[in-house]
């Protein structure tokens, strides 16, 4: 009888999440998949040694994850905000992320909508706050050359760009590439070169297939240290309306590596699924990524996504939940990945999100369900804490997560970085 009351309340939540974000039962079984808690432990951490007299008390306590979970930072960071949500904004941005992406304020449309009025000081702003707080900074984007969004309908590439003739245009895109990359030298952690280039390549169709190279080229000119990303949409899913996807992305990447483009990275955005996502297909797609053997991110995260019906309306209380089960297995199975580096939520607060139904917070900054899923995974499931004794060979030995540590043996205290490039660290408190 027991056994019946437990199967028959399984089956309600499960017609529940049904009608409430529209994945089944299947779908989540399928989430967890058998070894996927040993994929997290194989790629995901290392071990943490400790040297010190036997019996020793040893305190190891994780300060940070070397795997990027970081978020968009709207211009309105830089004035915009009121000065309250200015202070959340900030407070909640640091007890949840670890590395951020401009939304906008990098994109030369927006530092340059008029011929020649360029403005710095939103760019500025932002990398001062994150350089203040030690947040690695995505620079989206150097260039876009999507006329205009088959998505929002909003124009990309400037009316005064397209009215230049090719030398001229040609000397624009060299001036902005040397210029931006010069300015901000060693201040971004990596750029998206061109932003989603089988989507629409206005420079390319202007001035050929060779542009692309020369952009690289010339950002490189102005920072030879510059980590230049691709980084497209709907190619973590598979029936894309444009039919547009992953084939056309592995083709296009296949193209520039082979055109001798220094391709740092691949950006798979996020942002494109309905309210829930096929657990099979993204572990395929980032599969089929890897094979390229550069680190992946996956960028401009958004759960419910752009397509779905959702992304405006005010969630209930069953699909709060929902949405949060979605972005936990989400996380899992990229945290799983060894090819993948990171993710970035593209809006994490309702007063600043353009899918206002994805956010953690709502408008008065009272949580979803999913900031405390999200911080109980990121922080907690995926956190070292742990404290013992040095053993008779004075040695405490810890897996730990990749990340920043702080070793405390009887009072004293040393920071450690246990990162994924060398698997190991050793704290000697013997000397």
């Amino acid at each position: 009888m027991k056994n019946c009351s437990q199967n028959i309340r399984k089956m309600v939540i499960c017609l529940l999440a049904i009608s409430s974000l529209g994945y089944t039962c299947a779908q989540k079984i399928k989430a967890q998949y058998p070894g996927i808690n040993d994929s997290i432990a194989k790629y995901r951490k290392g071990e943490l040694i400790i040297k010190a007299k036997r019996g020793s008390r040893v305190t190891v306590e994780q300060l940070g994850h070397e795997f990027w979970f970081g978020c968009a930072i709207p211009n309105s960071l830089a004035g915009g905000m009121s000065p309250d949500n200015m202070k959340q904004f900030r407070e909640k941005f640091l007890e949840n992320f670890n590395a951020a992406a401009t939304e906008n304020a990098l994109k030369w449309m927006i530092m340059e909508p008029r011929k020649d009025q360029v403005n710095y000081t939103v760019v500025d702003s932002i990398l001062n706050w994150t350089e203040k707080n030690n947040i690695p900074v995505r620079g989206h984007n150097l260039f876009w050359g999507i006329v205009k969004s088959p998505n929002t309908g909003q124009q990309y590439v400037q009316q005064w760009v397209m009215d230049l003739n090719d030398n001229e245009l040609r000397q624009r895109i060299k001036e902005r590439a040397e210029y931006i990359t010069k300015r901000y030298k060693g201040r971004f952690a990596e750029y998206d070169l061109n932003n989603e280039m089988i989507h629409g390549n206005y420079y390319e169709g202007r001035l050929g297939p060779e542009i692309t190279k020369l952009m690289a080229q010339w950002a490189n000119n102005g920072d030879p240290s510059a980590k230049l990303y691709v980084n497209d949409y709907d190619v973590l899913i598979t029936g894309s309306p444009l039919g547009i996807g992953l084939p056309e992305y592995m083709a296009h990447i296949r193209k520039l590596l082979k055109q001798g483009i220094p391709i740092a990275g691949i950006g798979a955005q996020g942002h494109s699924h309905l309210e829930t996502f096929d657990r099979q297909i993204l572990r395929n797609a980032l599969d089929s990524l890897a094979v390229f053997k550069l680190p992946i991110r996956i960028t401009e995260f958004n759960m419910p996504g752009m397509r779905s019906v959702y992304k405006q309306l005010q969630l209930t209380p069953e699909q709060e939940e929902a949405k949060a089960k979605e972005i936990v297995d989400y996380y899992r199975i990229c945290f799983a990945h060894p090819a993948v580096e990171g993710i970035l939520m593209w809006g994490f607060w309702e007063g600043a999100n353009w899918i206002p139904a994805s956010s953690m917070y709502k408008r008065d900054w009272s949580p979803t369900p999913a900031a405390e899923a999200y911080k109980n995974l990121i922080f907690k499931e995926w956190w070292t804490k742990e404290s013992g004794v040095a053993d008779r060979k004075g040695l405490f030995s810890v897996p730990a997560f990749f990340g920043k540590y702080k070793v405390t043996v009887n009072g004293i205290s040393k920071e450690v970085d246990l990162t994924r490039a060398k698997g190991q660290v050793t704290a000697d408190f013997r000397k």
